[in-house]
């Protein structure tokens, strides 16, 4: 039996955002965030995921802007920083993990936490004015939350802030739009994840669909 279906791969990206639009409740959002959540449904395949998502007021601009800007993107893991497509940057913006940089493990036992929350501190240096994704790790969320308490420590432009799991996941989105150190934005409870994150940096690098 011959299967047919549709081959053009613009018209499927089409067809996929008209049915979001169509299906999913996207009205309290700006028009800057609803091109982020649209993507983010998309990557999810999941209408509904639309009432988790939340934006500090301005962020998806303020991001934009930074990103056009030439920020450079932070990353957590390695899904998120493979996942961004390039050719979607306005600037060539540089992308960095430096989850698995030398130095990271032993850095992690030095401080009692996770490689995932000690490589931040690699981030330092090229953190002001940054665009920050972190989409995996619920303790790199907390670590950069404590690390901005710090008014000495570089303050990036926005988060992204879409950790998944069980474990802390929840807890720290909580935090990051208690705390609101910079515009942010976020999946509330569990619901997270690199391929959610990374359709939100894709969005808000370019608005082509």
């Amino acid at each position: 039996m011959t299967h047919y279906y549709e081959t053009d791969g613009q018209a499927i990206y089409n067809q996929s955002f008209s049915i979001i639009r169509r299906e999913a409740d996207l009205e309290r959002f700006s028009p800057e965030e609803e091109i982020v959540a649209v993507r983010m449904i998309h990557a999810s395949g999941m209408v509904g995921l639309e009432k988790s998502i939340e934006f500090s007021p301005g962020m998806a601009v303020k991001a934009r802007s930074a990103l056009e800007q030439g920020a450079p993107i932070f990353c957590d893991a390695r899904m998120v920083s493979e996942g961004i497509t390039r050719t979607r940057l306005p600037s060539e913006n540089e992308i960095i993990c430096t989850l698995h940089d030398d130095g990271v493990f032993e850095l992690a036992r030095q401080i009692a936490n996770t490689r995932s929350a000690a490589a931040l501190e690699l981030w330092r240096p090229k953190l002001e004015g940054a665009v920050v994704a972190i989409g995996n790790a619920p303790t790199a969320l907390f670590h950069l939350l404590n690390m901005l308490e710090d008014p000495e420590c570089p303050r990036p432009a926005a988060i992204i802030g879409c950790p998944v799991g069980f474990v802390g996941a929840m807890e720290s989105k909580e935090a990051l739009m208690q705390d609101l150190p910079v515009p942010s934005m976020t999946v509330r409870g569990r619901l997270g994840g690199s391929a959610i994150t990374v359709a939100a940096i894709n969005a808000l690098a370019s608005r082509k669909e």
